[in-house]
Order: C-alpha cells, then sequence, then structure tokens
C-alpha cells in the first residue's frame, strides 16, 4: 500500500523499572532524514533506534523524541567523599582555632555537606541491553502508530490521484478524437486563403491543396506524443496499484515531469484552438498530480 510521507504516532513501553514513551512525526523530504531527541544518559541507543525505523520508513524528514520516567528503584546513585570531609573539617577547625567565632564556633554536619564534591550525586549504572530492549519496544509500537496513519492518508493520495488519472485520460481521448479534423479544416482554410489571393480567376490545384495539407500535417503531427502520453497514464496506474513495499515518489515525480513534456508538445504542436484549450486543462491536472505526489513515499 502506498503511504503519505506525512504522519503521527505513539507509543509505550513500561514494566517494573521504566517506563518509555516515544513519539514520532514526520513531513516531506526528499530524502530518508531521521533526527532523534532523547536523553543523553541513553544515546547508546540512538542509531538502533534508526535502524528500525529505516526497516519501514524509506522517505521523509523523521523527528523522533523519547522520554523515559523510571517508576522502580532510583536512577541516581549517591557518592561520599569521606576523605575529602575529613580535610574540610580538619581546614574548617583550623579556622576556628585562629578566630573567635563566639558559639558560630562549631563545624556542623550541615555545614561539611555544602562543601564542594563531599556528596555527588550521578546516573546509576544503566543496563543497556535491557533499556535498548525497552527503548526498541516503545519504538515498535510507536512506528505501528505511525505507519498505520500514513497508510490512512497514503489511501487518500492514491483515490485522488486515480480520479486524477482518469481526467488525464478523457482529456487525452478528446485531443485524440480531434487531433484528425485539423488537416481537413487546414486543407479547407487554405484553399479558401489562396481562392481569395487569386481573386478566382485561376483555380487552385486540389493535388497541390492535398500537398499543403500534408506538409501542414506532419508538423502538426501529435500521434506520438499521445501515445506517449498513454503510456506515462498506464504506468502512473501501475504505480498506484502498487503494494508500497519500495519508495515510489520519486519514480512518479519523474514520470510527471514527462507527462507534463507530452503536453507541452501536444500544445506547440498542434497549432489548433480547441487543443489548446485541452493541453490548458491537461496541464492544470498534471500539476495537481505533481503537488500531490510530494506528500508519497
Amino acid at each position: 500500500m502506498i503511504k503519505s510521507m506525512t504522519g503521527f504516532g505513539r507509543g509505550e513501553y513500561s514494566d517494573e523499572i521504566s517506563k518509555v514513551t516515544v513519539e514520532i512525526r514526520s513531513v516531506n523530504h526528499r530524502y530518508l532524514d531521521i533526527f532523534v531527541k532523547m536523553p543523553r544518559r541513553y544515546a547508546f541507543a540512538e542509531e538502533t533506534i534508526k535502524a528500525a525505523i529505516k526497516e519501514r520508513v524509506h522517505r521523509g524528514k523523521v523527528e523522533v523524541s523519547v522520554t523515559v520516567d523510571n517508576i522502580g528503584k532510583s536512577d541516581t546513585d549517591v557518592r561520599l567523599d569521606k576523605e575529602l570531609a575529613a580535610r574540610y573539617y580538619s581546614a574548617l577547625s583550623e579556622l576556628r582555632d585562629s578566630f573567635d567565632f563566639g558559639d558560630e564556633s562549631h563545624v556542623s554536619l550541615s555545614m561539611l555537606a555544602k562543601m564542594p564534591d563531599v556528596i555527588v550525586t550521578s546516573p546509576a549504572a544503566e543496563d543497556e541491553e535491557a533499556m535498548a530492549a525497552r527503548l526498541l519496544g516503545a519504538t515498535g509500537n510507536a512506528l505501528d502508530d505511525f505507519c498505520s496513519m500514513r497508510e490512512t492518508e497514503g489511501a487518500k493520495l492514491v483515490a485522488d490521484l486515480s480520479a486524477r488519472a482518469d481526467i488525464i485520460s478523457t482529456i487525452r481521448a478528446k485531443i485524440e478524437e480531434r487531433a484528425p479534423e485539423i488537416e481537413k479544416e487546414y486543407a479547407v482554410k487554405f484553399k479558401a486563403r489562396v481562392e481569395e489571393i487569386l481573386g478566382g480567376v485561376h483555380e487552385v490545384p486540389e493535388e497541390r491543396i492535398a500537398l499543403e495539407a500534408a506538409i501542414f500535417a506532419d508538423k502538426a503531427n501529435i500521434t506520438e506524443e499521445l501515445v506517449r502520453l498513454d503510456s506515462h497514464i498506464s504506468q502512473l496506474r501501475g504505480f498506484l496499484g502498487s503494494d508500497g513495499s519500495e519508495a515510489i515518489g520519486k519514480k512518479i515525480d519523474f514520470l510527471i515531469q514527462e507527462m507534463n513534456r507530452e503536453a507541452n508538445t501536444i500544445g506547440s504542436k498542434s497549432n489548433d484552438k480547441e487543443i489548446t484549450s485541452y493541453m490548458l486543462d491537461l496541464k492544470a491536472e498534471i500539476e495537481k498530480v505533481r503537488e500531490q505526489v510530494q506528500n508519497i513515499e
């Protein structure tokens, strides 16, 4: 199934130790660009998270937000430096003995505890393998939600693009139907113009009219362009019916460029007001397809 490049998903994983929440959002991008925002202490799992996303996402600018709440034992270790505290106590006692501070001359516990580096807190040692499993569990749940939304949006894109492919095909059929009439009308106009110039004195040879009409028809022939356009429409429908196992947005984007090229050529070669009008409608629909294709993975 075709997927949209825009989407959002949220997933959680919790056990007796931690609760992990992962949010994934994406917008259009030419390539796959993944940015992970997470606590620095869990940075060891960043590449693992990116690898899990790459398995299921092929294009888009993807932003991943990771939060971790520890609901089990504390995730902070406290270290007491007794040796440093003793040195502080000795220095403070010496300072006390050197001056008369009255009743404030005692060295208290609260005073020692406030001294730099006597009591130091640091993150508790992490079981990286267990934590990586929690992070991947939450990421997998978020990816399920994320991909489901992108598939839903992708289905809407397919419906819209399929309808526009039908419109383009209808316009193409009208151009094809109109094309043979151009040569006949040119022959009539050419004969009338020559007769007007000659003032009816000389008869215009039919073979000459046929030759001029043939030359014009050769220059204005758009059969090849119509055949290629029909082929492009068929390819577009084929892409829209793909299983979504690979990113096809770039391929469709290139195909739309080719369709637009054929429309331009038809407009420049036909030299007919009616076909020009059809061509403008054709280009308008192709442009709408091009805009929508920018959202396809």
